[in-house]
């Protein structure tokens, strides 16, 4: 699912954001959703929202900012998540140094696999975190979308902004 929102003139954005996330139950669409909603509530941002088996090294290079949305399995990111990694990361180098990222997680345990798993690729990549994350473990709750709201309106605050 590619998902395109916002009815701004190519002219009028400054700040585009790319979510990228893998969702099985649909736990983490819901929380890419509400992440695309906050940054959708800052003017003058473009918001892509992609599954990470439709995301390519072009839409990467051209986000101003990042968020990684994935569910933890086995104590660790989803494997399609690992697999835009892989298919960007050598591409990618020199190219994207100090992008802004935030990530969100869907977790059944306590999700720190999977936030250290894409953590330690970021630093690989020379992203540059920008947030805390929100992990949301167990249910989904109303709390945690709000959290995913603010993220996504922190992240393209700042990219707006000229911050990051």
């Amino acid at each position: 699912m590619i998902e395109r929102t916002g009815k701004l003139n190519q002219d009028e954005i400054v700040c585009k954001i790319l979510i990228i996330y893998h969702s099985q139950t649909g736990n983490t669409e819901r929380m890419a959703r509400a992440v695309a909603e906050g940054a959708r509530a800052i003017e003058q941002t473009e918001v892509v929202l992609k599954r990470a088996g439709e995301t390519t090294l072009e839409d990467l290079l051209n986000a101003d900012g990042l968020a990684f949305g994935t569910p933890e399995n086995f104590g660790y990111m989803s494997g399609m998540m690992k697999d835009f990694f892989d298919r960007t990361y050598n591409a990618a180098q020199d190219k994207v140094f100090r992008k802004p990222y935030v990530v969100f997680i869907s977790a059944g345990n306590d999700g720190t696999g999977a936030l250290s798993s894409i953590e330690r690729i970021a630093l690989g990549y020379k992203f540059k975190k920008v947030y805390d994350p929100v992990i949301s473990k167990g249910k989904l709750t109303e709390d945690s979308l709000e959290k995913c709201r603010e993220l996504g309106g922190v992240l393209a605050g700042g990219c707006e902004a000229g911050i990051y």
